[in-house]
């Protein structure tokens, strides 16, 4: 299985109440993306970990986890403190250029993203997942 049905079929592991999938946006570097990860554990949910750095998402699946956080502007997941966003010159960026900005270097999309069924969060801080677990 691609890396789009890791991320969008997602595997339903009946976790949680809610029995639906969870999935994360994931560096295991990422102080934060380790805290949701035990956030998610000591509630017994097992969560599908995307290593994003490592299997970059395409732009289709970012254009998903947009509409999933309620949201069509790319800024929601942009790590603007990232060295590289400055070297690429971002700030005046139209929506387009974001979203190939994100794909063509993940390190700029914002860690972690946590997908429960057909929501999203930006779990930062980490707790902000739990607003999915209600």
């Amino acid at each position: 299985m691609g890396h789009a049905g890791v991320l969008y079929c997602l595997a339903y592991l009946g976790c949680g109440a809610m029995g639906e999938g969870v999935s994360v946006f994931y560096n295991p570097r990422c102080s934060n993306c380790r805290t949701a990860r035990g956030l998610l554990e000591e509630r017994g949910i097992e969560a599908e970990l995307i290593e994003y750095l490592d299997d970059p998402p395409t732009r289709e699946e970012l254009e998903r986890v947009l509409r999933l956080l309620g949201t069509d502007d790319p800024r929601a997941i942009v790590r603007a403190k990232e060295d590289r966003y400055g070297e690429l010159g971002l700030d005046g960026a139209d929506r387009a250029a974001l979203l190939d900005a994100l794909v063509a270097n993940p390190v700029l999309i914002e860690r972690p993203i946590v997908v429960v069924g057909d929501r999203a969060v930006v779990a930062r801080p980490p707790e902000r997942l739990l607003e999915l677990l209600d």
